[in-house]
């Protein structure tokens, strides 16, 4: 779950990393009032789930009160990375004299967290990766121990900071794990982490995106997760409980794991257009599979359905029950093609028969996708 920007800075502000004075408005009033209280000159912030917003024209300044109730009112209602921006954070301006990047991300090869710092912030992580890996510095971090306040201060030493400036970018390093850790994130990042003239340092901007099956140590953001799921495809997924991600194609897929969805898109994509991803997880049952069925038969436009279901732990032949029952109840013209392995998987390939469903015993997924083909073009 990704927060915004406001709600991120509350996270890491709780953990002492200081920020300027903001207030969120969603009316151009409460925008003027919000710098009538804070002090000009003020900038006023598109809240939108996406980075980028400042080259994309979501970050703007303003000198006067005049000024911030016309750009507040430009920007309320208006797009900003595709998204519809609906409240603005106007928070204090800040002199920069430095920039710096600090963050906290989860590594997938190593299974663990790592601490980045970069001494070039203020632009995206990646970029600065592709162009100048040297002015990145990372460690990895025990999950168990934490990252503890003497090392965050080594991986100051190593990015070559000194003296006061490497204290306080040490502490709020230190700090920012602390909130990555109490709030269960998958990503925390301050960029840029400012340095006034005065010798001060502030964070000027937050991300944070915290790990959905652990919301519910978090009821403060459970709540507001499925608010914010704007596709009713998505969001009903989510409500029967398995991952689904709408995608603009038109073959439908259903996948028993993560990894094996993944796959089969890619192949898929190879000659045709995956309509979504769904991944069923480990907790099959005929009723979930029938739930499935309904949820991706209501994509429009959609040409053929691609079952990939592998039988380790899964109940798989109960799967194939619900499929069939809802075939029963719902016929449809388009072509389905079932591959399906593993416990029971005859038992499986005779129950998916009986409802139409063309099945390929094969082990190569693409022998079956390939089936899939064959089956279009027949009836184009």
């Amino acid at each position: 779950m990704k927060l915004y920007e406001f709600e991120a800075a509350d996270v890491l502000r709780a953990q002492g990393i200081p920020f300027p004075e903001y207030t969120v408005a969603a009316t151009p009033a409460e925008a003027r009032r919000a710098a009538t209280k804070i002090g000009l000159p003020v900038v006023i912030k598109a809240q939108v789930l996406a980075g980028g917003r400042g080259l994309a024209g979501g970050v703007q300044t303003a000198e006067t009160l005049d000024e911030v109730e016309k750009t507040a009112g430009r920007m309320l209602g208006s797009r900003v990375k595709g998204l519809p921006v609906e409240c603005l954070v106007v928070a204090g301006r800040v002199a920069v004299a430095k920039e710096i990047y600090l963050g906290i991300t989860v590594d997938g090869y190593l299974g663990m967290p790592v601490a980045i710092l970069s001494t070039a912030g203020g632009v995206s992580i990646e970029e600065i990766a592709a162009k100048s890996p040297e002015l990145i510095t990372s460690r990895p971090v025990s999950i168990a121990a934490g990252l503890t306040l003497p090392e965050a201060e080594q991986i100051v030493r190593e990015a070559a900071l000194t003296g006061n400036e490497a204290r306080a970018i040490a502490g709020n390093l230190y700090s920012l794990y602390r909130a990555f850790r109490q709030n269960d994130a998958l990503l925390a990042e301050i960029n840029p982490l400012a340095r006034t003239p005065q010798g001060d340092y502030i964070a000027l901007d937050a991300r944070v995106e915290l790990d959905d099956s652990a919301l519910y140590r978090h009821p403060e953001f459970q709540n507001k997760y499925q608010e914010r799921i704007s596709n009713l495809l998505e969001k009903k997924g989510r409500d029967i409980g398995v991952t689904y991600v709408d995608l603009e194609g038109e073959i439908s897929i259903i996948a028993s794991g993560a990894g094996l969805g993944m796959a089969t898109m890619d192949i898929i994509s190879q000659k045709l257009r995956p309509a979504n991803f769904l991944e069923t997880g480990g907790a099959i049952s005929a009723e979930l599979l029938y739930q499935v069925m309904g949820l991706v038969m209501q994509k429009q436009n959609l040409k053929g359905l691609f079952i990939n279901l592998y039988g380790g732990i899964n109940p798989i032949h109960e799967g194939a029950k619900g499929i069939v029952r809802y075939l029963e109840e719902h016929p449809t013209p388009i072509p389905i093609v079932a591959r399906a392995l593993g416990n029971r998987q005859e038992e499986t390939w005779e129950i998916l028969k009986s409802g139409g469903i063309t099945v390929v015993p094969k082990v190569a997924t693409e022998k079956a996708v390939a089936e899939l083909v064959r089956l279009l073009e027949a009836s184009a």
